[in-house]
């Protein structure tokens, strides 16, 4: 009961901060139109397709001109509630439509747009809101020409997330003379940033490496490993496990077999492990052979010397962090709401998807958290992806005049691949929708967006096609534009049912306010996983950004690079950090 008037409250406070004061005229139209007044704007409201915006059209072919100038490409035309006249408003030159409201009895103040289905008072030359009217206008674009009703469907998983107040933490005395004895300030004797560290290759795990320096360079994952968040001595300590031996023998101090070597599975702990020793100074490359067999023991199916796929690693790898918290916690976790794991809380999102009935416009909406976002690649507009592929070859020898050439030749870019992701796309014969409206399989339109942001959004290219009907598998060369600094503004749940109902609050009533996301839309790329080679015979390569500056990663290489190399570079995963966590370390001033 207590989170039902929280929540009730919340939304009051929410409402309160984006509706201007009402508008009188409003108030006195309704009063004098009875408890349905805009009933008969019912007849006349049209949508374009299911989920299309709505207009007001007496006719669907009329063409709505100005009934005082004639104009019918205005920037807005009103058509008056009470009367129907048609006027047009284009500030800051004359408004007919004030004119018209100001020379007609008391009752010709309040207008609809006809190309938008918005009010709009004459009067007070403002946009008004109107609950019942925007729920008029909703159900008619969700069931189109059909009259229905609209059963709506909340989430039953998405809850309210916590807000927890910022606590900044400064060492007491205590903690001060801890530190001073038992640490000793670190000699990096180089030019290169911290934590810049080759990996040596152990035989084809190259996927492995170019993964894990992505997440070691990962800000909020970094923060978390080197603020001591997840220490192992304590992890194995209240496990009940000791350390193990020089000669990489296990001392179990409780039971054996299985049951100790699931005690033992903690890939958390391999992770701090490595963050010491990697930002430990040493510049010799390390050798992550303890991750490798902890890995193997979590999957077991890819225990292997064998070239396996980056991404399927990086899934694998943050499933083991999580399962081992989930058992140690011995309670469930919500992943994407920020009360789950490391892995979780820095990569999940939640992702919506809206399945809309073509035949009556019943919607469907479900709610996946997901650590990554996989893309199809762009459709070809030109070109084969052999040329693209060579434009590639070309601009890694430096020539980036042929990337910008290259867009001739049908160049995909990752805007374009987000747009396509979510982009309404009408769903085969084959998968047909089962409407609880109509109790029956209908076609149905479906469109995906993202409900949440993580805090580092993983992007990842689908570059390996394998098809069962030609029994064949094969690695697509396109190349992919991708920027430095990304906006996720447009493929928010909240921008595109914007553009899908327009300037009204009704359909986000169902859902909560989600200011945050908005707020925290832009990010900053940080690092980029790429595959060159075939299908069974190639190599992962990493790119980090690190003080502004590149360096590609090459298993137990590490060197600085141009950053049109990385434009050039054929990517694979993409990682974006949101843009508050990202900073830009100054560089050293040398005195000329």
């Amino acid at each position: 009961m207590s989170s039902k008037i929280n929540r009730h409250h919340y939304h009051h406070r929410f409402n309160a901060q984006i509706f201007p004061p009402p508008c009188p005229h409003l108030a006195e139209f309704r009063a004098r139109n009875g408890s349905k007044p805009f009933r008969a704007l019912q007849d006349c409201l049209r949508a374009k397709s299911p989920g299309g915006r709505a207009a007001i059209r007496r006719d669907p072919s009329e063409v709505p001109r100005c009934g005082a100038c004639g104009e019918s490409a205005r920037p807005r035309l009103y058509a008056c509630v009470a009367c129907a006249a048609i006027s047009c408003h284009a500030p800051p030159g004359p408004s007919h439509a004030a004119v018209h409201a100001t020379s007609m009895p008391p009752g010709h103040e309040i207008a609809v747009d006809v190309d938008r289905a918005e009010l709009f008072c004459c009067a007070c030359r403002d946009q008004i809101y109107d609950r019942d009217f925007d729920a008029a206008v909703v159900l008619s674009q969700i069931t189109t020409l059909n009259s229905a009703t609209i059963q709506s469907t909340k989430p039953e998983n998405l809850r309210k997330r916590r807000r927890v107040d910022y606590r900044p933490w400064s060492p007491d005395l205590r903690d001060r003379v801890l530190m001073e004895s038992g640490s000793s300030p670190l000699d990096y004797g180089s030019d290169m940033p911290r934590g810049l560290r080759g990996l040596n290759n152990l035989g084809n795990t190259c996927f492995m490496n170019s993964v894990l320096q992505a997440l070691l360079h990962t800000p909020p994952l970094r923060n978390y490993f080197l603020s001591d968040r997840h220490n192992r001595y304590y992890c194995k300590q209240k496990n009940g496990v000791t350390n193990t031996n020089a000669d990489g023998k296990r001392n179990a101090c409780t039971g054996d077999g299985n049951g100790e070597k699931n005690a033992r599975l903690c890939l958390a702990c391999d992770m701090d492990a490595m963050f010491s020793a990697v930002f430990s100074g040493d510049r010799r490359p390390y050798s992550p052979a303890k991750f490798l067999y902890s890995w193997w023991q979590h999957a077991s199916n890819l225990a292997s010397y064998e070239q396996q796929d980056a991404h399927e690693f990086f899934i694998s790898m943050l499933d083991g962090i999580h399962e081992k918290v989930e058992k140690d916690l011995r309670k469930p976790h919500n992943q994407g709401h920020g009360d789950c794991c490391i892995a979780h809380r820095v990569f999940s999102g939640i992702l919506r998807s809206d399945v809309m009935c073509m035949a009556c416009g019943f919607t469907s909406t479900t709610y996946d958290p997901c650590v990554d976002i996989s893309l199809d690649l762009e459709s070809h507009h030109g070109g084969s992806a052999k040329s693209a592929s060579t434009k590639t070859h070309h601009s890694c020898n430096g020539e980036a005049d042929s990337i910008n050439s290259g867009q001739n030749c049908g160049i995909s870019t990752l805007m374009g691949c987000l747009d396509r992701f979510t982009r309404p796309e009408r769903l085969g014969a084959d998968q047909k929708f089962f409407c609880q409206q109509c109790q029956v399989r209908q076609e149905s339109l479906k469109q995906m967006s993202i409900r949440k942001l993580p805090l580092v959004s993983c992007f990842h290219i689908k570059r390996f096609e394998h098809s069962s009907i030609r029994k064949m598998s094969r690695k697509i060369d396109r190349y992919l534009q991708f920027p430095f600094s990304l906006d996720m503004t447009p493929y928010l749940s909240s921008s595109i049912l914007r553009s899908r109902f327009g300037n009204r609050i009704f359909p986000f009533d169902g859902d909560e306010p989600d200011a945050s996301n908005e707020m925290s839309s832009e990010f900053e790329l940080f690092a980029v996983v790429t595959h060159t080679g075939k299908l069974d015979a190639g190599h992962y390569v990493t790119y980090l950004r690190l003080s502004n500056q590149w360096y590609k990663c090459d298993d137990a290489w590490v060197t600085q690079v141009n950053e049109n190399i990385v434009r050039a570079a054929q990517g694979y995963m993409i990682f974006y950090v949101q843009k508050m966590f990202y900073y830009k370390p100054s560089e050293n001033q040398v005195a000329s």
